[in-house]
């Protein structure tokens, strides 16, 4: 079922080549002069599939069953069901990224930082120091640098003591062709000149990502109920909310995550109809948010699903940040230890690598 002519001249007004564009960019080429990246914590594989549109190959490491046969059915290379401890014998790496748990540091999460037993960052140094691995990606969310800030520190301080340079920045999905508004700490380790991607002079509409699917209604519509809208509306005034949380059209859309895409709640993401009906996103239309290609098959529930993608990395935002990878390991330029070293005895801060008791 479709809605109005009207409204769907209005909302084909607002169709691009977005999605084409990212169909073909997205997909997986491998180069093989290029090293193979090692994916902790990877997901359905978002952050994996942006390095090898851009030729690295990759191995992902996800405890998730259904994540992991995503990944498997999407990418060129592998993901290894396993739940990641300090035991988990990994391979040798030269190219080390990964997004651990974002919950020991996210608001929902309670914010408990290293007492929280998911907490991945331990991994990530036990890794980091077996294998010296020539570049460092780490993905979390912004609530890392604000409560769990000496935590940041503290871990960068470790990191440094490994002789690596560390750069550490927030950035927003919306600036780096994804249609969302969405920010991530990213961390990087290195030992060269790394420049994080520029952002973009243009953002990307939820309007221009759904197209045709923004003004048609698909036969298993999830509507929401009398007492839903009321219970939305009770929300919004609570949180003095001044615009509306439905999906924005002409806009890019809120931050998806596992709770308001899948959740029944005051928060959930969601299209007004122009007869004032609401109903809940689809898998693909979530998926298309958060900018995966048409053709990326998930596995599992639907609230599986949901999960893989609120918790990915947007796979174009990941694809630019493979990018200045590429950049930096196709780069001869590397500084010597004792110049990494004298660098880094003007950054580091009086937090010292014994203070953080995470082993």
């Amino acid at each position: 079922m479709k809605l109005s002519e009207d409204s769907q001249e209005s909302y084909s007004k607002k169709k691009t080549d977005y999605m084409k564009k990212i169909n073909n960019v997205l997909k997986p080429k491998i180069d093989n002069r290029l090293p193979t990246v090692t994916d902790l914590f990877a997901g359905c594989g978002g952050l994996s599939l942006g390095f090898e549109a851009h030729g690295f190959l990759s191995k992902g490491w996800e405890k998730n069953k259904d994540a992991c046969s995503s990944y498997n059915q999407n990418l060129i290379g592998d993901c290894s069901e396993v739940n990641l401890c300090l035991e988990t014998q990994l391979p040798k790496c030269q190219i080390l990224i990964g997004g651990p748990p974002c919950q020991p540091f996210s608001v929902n999460g309670k914010q408990k930082g290293m007492k929280d037993e998911r907490d991945g960052f331990p991994i990530f140094i036990s890794l980091i120091e077996k294998n010296l691995p020539d570049l460092i990606l780490i993905e979390n969310v912004r609530g890392l640098m604000y409560r769990n800030k000496k935590y940041l520190d503290n871990f960068i301080s470790i990191v440094r003591g490994f002789d690596y340079l560390v750069e550490v920045e927030l950035l927003n999905a919306v600036n780096y062709e994804t249609p969302q508004n969405r920010e991530r700490v990213f961390i990087v380790g290195h030992r060269g000149k790394f420049s994080f991607p520029h952002q973009l002079s243009y953002q990307i509409s939820a309007g221009e990502t759904l197209e045709e699917m923004a003004y048609e209604i698909p036969h298993d519509a999830k509507f929401l109920t009398e007492n839903m809208n009321n219970y939305i509306a009770k929300y919004e005034k609570a949180s003095k909310c001044k615009n509306p949380r439905d999906l924005h059209l002409d806009k890019p859309a809120r931050t998806l995550t596992c709770r308001n895409l899948a959740g029944a709640t005051g928060d959930m993401q969601r299209i007004k109809l122009p007869d004032g009906r609401r109903r809940r996103l689809t898998i693909r239309e979530a998926a298309r948010l958060q900018s995966f290609p048409d053709w990326f098959v998930f596995s599992g529930s639907e609230q599986s699903v949901f999960d893989q993608i609120g918790n990915a990395v947007p796979p174009m935002l990941s694809y630019h940040l493979a990018e200045s990878c590429k950049n930096y390991i196709q780069s001869d330029f590397r500084y010597s230890l004792s110049e990494i070293r004298q660098k880094n005895s003007i950054l580091q801060t009086s937090m010292g690598y014994q203070q953080l008791q995470i082993f």
